[in-house]
């Protein structure tokens, strides 16, 4: 690339279970956000997944997100540095609206959400990602960090609440193992803040030989 081309902006997908802290993460960061939880369907979406055995929708599973609109907001903000996305309220199971995002002259940005690694591989193939990370940490505190959140913010029923924290605490390391084999690389928040430094870096800034991005093989 000559020095006279503008850099192509990049997404760097930030995945984890849910309550893992990646929206605290992707703060800090200093970086752009697109917060890829507002692709969620609205309930009554014949499509939704319920979980086995139970009448409760599951939105854990990817089933229940817009993967093909969060791909397109993605590949907007890379072209042309600005979209237009949803805002999703999780409380009513609804998007309640739309608002633009305008991520500037920024090279890099961020895409979080608990299922970021679910579009790892399509991101690839635009030639868009820069990184793709899976932040992990202890269950039990991912349990308590998640049912904290879920209650002051109102998001769902207490008994639902409950119930779906037992469920994901119960399926933590699978979900971790889930998001790896996808392309995303498992990290605590040390190595992800460092790994976005590095890709958010500009390239003539970044360690000599150092990879921006490392995929486990599936």
């Amino acid at each position: 690339m000559s020095p006279s081309q503008p850099i192509p902006t990049r997404v760097v997908l930030l995945a984890g279970p849910s309550g893992s802290g990646k929206s605290h993460l992707a703060e800090r960061s200093g970086l752009p956000v697109l917060r890829l939880d507002d692709f969620y369907k609205e309930a009554g979406d014949p499509t939704l997944p319920q979980v086995p055995g139970s009448a409760d929708i599951d939105w854990d599973s990817p089933l229940s997100w817009d993967a093909d609109a969060a791909v397109a907001a993605i590949r907007e903000l890379c072209r042309t540095g600005r979209t237009n996305v949803p805002v999703y309220d999780i409380a009513a199971s609804a998007r309640v609206g739309r608002e633009a995002l305008d991520i500037g002259p920024a090279p890099v940005f961020i895409g979080e959400g608990i299922f970021a690694a679910d579009i790892v591989r399509r991101c690839e193939e635009l030639g868009v990602l820069a990184d793709a990370l899976c932040l992990r940490g202890r269950p039990s505190t991912t349990f308590r960090r998640r049912l904290m959140r879920d209650l002051r913010e109102g998001r769902k029923s207490v008994p639902f609440l409950l119930r779906r924290g037992w469920r994901l605490m119960r399926a933590e390391q699978g979900i971790v193992a889930r998001q790896s084999g996808l392309g995303a690389s498992p990290c605590d928040k040390q190595e992800a803040l460092d790994r976005l430094a590095a890709a958010g870096a500009p390239a003539g800034s970044r360690e000599p030989g150092r990879p921006v991005r490392s995929v486990r093989p599936v």
